[in-house]
């Protein structure tokens, strides 16, 4: 692999994760800025940093999205191929970031890389049994992340029942401070990983690295793009996930936090890629159906729903039809 190409996916990669940044933003935030527990220009500043921490202190998922879906060592265009996946990917982040759909980046990713390796070395050459783990992962998570934003808010109901809506959101809003940060933090530790991944991939796949190690230079570097891109903000998404999914006080941000945060920490430590924006929402959907059913803004939720289903097969399709016009023009 000659400089200027490795260069180029280095750019890729780490404007794929400086758009994650600033798309997945509002997804650590958007409870915390909602109900006024903090300024939107702190809230953001506090994101960035412990995005940061979170994405150093991780690789095992940059080891499973680098070699699950294929292994870069057998592909003989392999660095094309992330030049293709990286690009169908960023194009997917930045119209849903556009249209303030909370759309998941790794689904975006993950179909990219598979649409592209289908297109560049056949469907034999994608990993079956390392894809459909990363698929259950990425459908699971969000099943659980209801289910733990739903008993969390539960038992907090009952909890404080007989105390004063006032103090309960007043105690809650400092403690959203602290579930802010850590929601950030595991959002660091998952998403940041996904970028080194991609980065390690081409490494191989181009014959720079013989094994699947990532550098101390890819996690710098990917950790500071996903901090700089999360400096920047996502407003349409925090609109859409803090405002109109349903009326948030500080006690359902705090439950939502709370559950989606742990769903995806848990994720981290066994080296799955989960998709934040799908677990951080599905953990307010359950925190809304646990504080009123009816409350929530289901004809929106079911629009959500519709982004995620579709995100893996139209990446799949874009990257393929990417990595086929690049085959043709330049190779």
């Amino acid at each position: 692999m000659d400089s200027i190409t490795l260069w180029m996916v280095v750019i890729f990669a780490l404007g794929f994760d400086f758009i994650n940044g600033f798309h997945d933003t509002a997804n650590a935030i958007a409870t915390t800025v909602s109900t006024r527990a903090l300024k939107p220009r702190v809230a953001i500043i506090m994101a960035a940093c412990m995005n940061f921490v979170g994405a150093i202190t991780f690789t095992g998922v940059a080891k499973k999205i680098g070699s699950g879906v294929a292994n870069p060592a057998d592909l003989p265009n392999g660095v094309e191929i992330v030049i293709a996946a990286l690009i169908s990917a960023i194009v997917w982040n930045l119209l849903t970031w556009w249209f303030g759909i909370p759309s998941s980046s790794s689904h975006a990713l993950i179909g990219s890389l598979a649409g592209a390796v289908a297109s560049g070395a056949g469907f034999d050459a994608i990993n079956a049994s390392g894809f459909v783990d990363i698929i259950k992962a990425l459908i699971f998570s969000p099943l659980i992340a209801f289910s733990a934003g739903f008993i969390i808010m539960w038992l907090l109901k009952l909890i404080f029942a007989k105390t004063s809506p006032h103090q309960v959101n007043k105690g809650f809003r400092f403690g959203q401070i602290l579930t802010a940060a850590f929601q950030s933090f595991s959002h660091g530790t998952n998403d940041a990983q996904k970028a080194m991944g991609i980065i390690t991939f081409a490494l191989v796949a181009g014959g720079i690295q013989d094994h699947f190690e990532v550098p101390l230079w890819v996690k710098l570097s990917a950790a500071l793009a996903m901090a700089l891109g999360t400096s920047v903000g996502g407003w349409k998404i925090i609109k859409t996930m803090g405002t109109k999914i349903f009326k948030i006080e500080p006690i359902n941000g705090f439950a939502a936090d709370i559950g989606s945060a742990g769903v995806i920490l848990s994720a981290t430590v066994m080296e799955l890629p989960v998709s934040t924006t799908h677990v951080i929402t599905s953990s307010i959907l359950g925190v809304g159906s646990a504080k009123r059913f009816s409350s929530v803004r289901w004809s929106l939720a079911g629009k959500i729903v519709v982004a995620w289903v579709i995100t893996i097969p139209i990446t799949a399709l874009l990257a393929a039809a990417i990595f086929w016009v690049m085959d043709k023009v330049f190779f």
